[in-house]
């Protein structure tokens, strides 16, 4: 799984990461500390349940205590059984022994619930030219800032020449949110008429990123309720549209969730996977919310990638997930 921003992206022919300045020590640990602090509300939903302390006592009271402290933080009730259920086995066995290695095997199990077999998966490939992004999601999730901010690291940190296409013809704010985002990232952006065809412009951008050279194009698409059958179906036509203009096309389909809807991100997650196949997991608004969990319940129940977490306004904010961090984030103690 990706731990930066060089890490996340695929770019050489031989699958290796972009070759951008490593960050410094400093800065990463900056990063961690920033999301331990905008975890804190799930780091509170956890209380002082998911502590050294915890496991002080081994007994029924124990793992019921640690299944009611991972549930509440929205880890999911399936996903949880898995885990506590893995620990108290190798606790009884005795391969797992104290407090602090408990607290440790549990940050562990946790971890692992994110980690897919293919590492790859979890990464974003940009190496076709011009790699096409679809980004769905429900509306105010967050989708368009995240493809402005992602438009922003990709153009500004890893040099390439990124277009937008502001297919979410149906919201007049949409659309100037993205061009305020295309400006400020230095792209460019085709955009068209308030309540016009979303697929025309779909398919247009990513007819000048195939004309015009360009590395990377990110489609927006109307924010939409994943209950709403036409809304959704509408969804496949644009994704159809796209494929028609470049075949194996669109190469990544990124679904934003907002973490505070919890379990119902999930379902999200489903519905939305039905009607396009998303490739990957942006998982937004995390330092608002008891229920960052969900990363854990949408990673380990769906084998869906979570890609990129969002953490706070800052470009710096929106990050490549790193299940190992995300995990000590909930879990380790201070220090």
């Amino acid at each position: 799984m990706p731990r930066d921003w060089s890490d996340l992206f695929l770019t050489g022919a031989d699958g290796t990461g972009a070759e951008a300045p490593q960050e410094a020590p400093e800065r990463g640990r900056g990063f961690f500390r920033r999301l331990r602090e905008n975890l804190s509300k799930t780091r509170e939903a956890l209380g002082a349940e998911i502590q050294a302390t915890l496991f002080d006592t081994l007994d029924d009271e124990t793992w019921e205590r640690l299944e009611e402290a991972l549930i509440m933080a929205d880890v999911g009730a399936a996903t949880t059984a898995r885990v506590v259920s893995q620990l108290e086995m190798e606790a009884e066995s005795g391969s797992v022994e104290g407090g602090e290695a408990l607290s440790r095997r549990l940050t562990e199990l946790l971890a692992d619930l994110a980690r897919l077999d293919d590492a790859d998966k979890g990464r974003i490939d940009v190496r076709p030219r011009p790699t096409v992004i679809m980004a769905v999601g429900v509306n105010g999730t967050g989708k368009t800032t995240t493809i402005g901010k992602l438009a922003w690291h990709l153009h500004r940190e890893l040099g390439l020449k990124v277009l937008l296409g502001a297919a979410d013809t149906f919201r007049a704010a949409a659309g100037e949110l993205l061009d305020g985002w295309a400006q400020r990232a230095g792209v460019e952006i085709v955009t068209g008429p308030e309540g016009s065809d979303p697929g025309s412009v779909a398919f247009e951008a990513v007819r000048r990123g195939r004309e015009e050279g360009y590395d990377v194009v990110i489609v927006d698409t109307a924010g939409r309720l994943h209950n709403q059958d036409h809304l959704m179906a509408e969804l496949s036509k644009v994704r159809r549209v796209i494929a028609k203009q470049l075949p194996e096309a669109p190469h990544e389909t990124l679904l934003t969730v907002d973490a505070t809807t919890g379990q119902n991100g999930l379902r999200q997650a489903q519905l939305f996977s039905q009607a396009v196949p998303v490739t990957g997991i942006v998982l937004t608004k995390l330092d608002g919310t008891a229920k960052g969990g969900i990363a854990l319940a949408i990673a380990g129940e769906l084998q869906l990638p979570v890609k990129l977490i969002g953490i706070g306004e800052s470009l710096e904010d929106l990050r490549p997930f790193d299940p190992d961090d995300f995990a000590r984030a909930l879990v380790a103690a201070d220090g």
